[in-house]
């Protein structure tokens, strides 16, 4: 009962780093390259959970710049 990573990641609840097709697939699904999800793992480690509701996070904020509102708004 093994999975081919042509169809799939080896582990549906964990990403492998090692395994270039894990890697493939992953970037795809969570919509980042190959890298940010490197970077990603090495932050939050592998498993599947954690890293889609980080890179979501990422992906969904003005691109780490965070302004408090309402303070220093009006000159």
């Amino acid at each position: 009962m093994s999975q081919h990573p042509e169809h799939g990641p080896s582990h549906r609840e964990e990403v492998n780093p090692k395994v270039a097709s894990d890697i493939a697939y992953w970037s795809k699904e969570f919509g980042v390259t190959g890298q940010e999800l490197h970077e990603a793992i090495r932050v939050h480690g592998v498993h599947v959970d954690k890293l889609r509701a980080q890179l979501s996070k990422d992906h969904g904020h003005n691109g780490g710049q965070h302004q408090k509102r309402g303070e220093n708004d009006t000159f």
